[in-house]
């Protein structure tokens, strides 16, 4: 019977070193992806707006952009904190109480 006891504890310790491994991999590959650019079309296709919209928000400086060649490219981390700064939740008030 301690041996199953044994065997349970160890598997269940292995369990828990899989989860941490995993966590830490999907941490890991989000910073890595806040680091990217994508161009216009993603961010299109992302947010779901219109070319107007974009060029609306680069031309008011709402989102950061770079321009190579005629190109423009944004940073995933400048979407995310967009989103981010924009968030409201409507159960809580500004100040951040019910």
């Amino acid at each position: 019977m301690t041996e199953i006891i044994d065997l349970l504890l160890t598997l269940s310790q292995e369990i828990k070193d899989i989860k941490a491994r995993i966590e830490l991999l999907r941490h890991s590959r989000a910073e890595v992806l806040k680091d990217t650019w994508i161009d216009n079309q993603d961010v299109l296709q992302t947010l779901h707006i219109s070319k107007r919209t974009l060029q609306t928000l680069r031309t008011n400086g709402t989102l950061p952009y770079s321009k190579v060649k005629g190109k423009f490219y944004y940073k995933v981390a400048d979407i995310e904190q967009l989103l981010q700064d924009n968030y409201y939740n409507h159960n809580f008030k500004r100040d951040g109480n019910k």
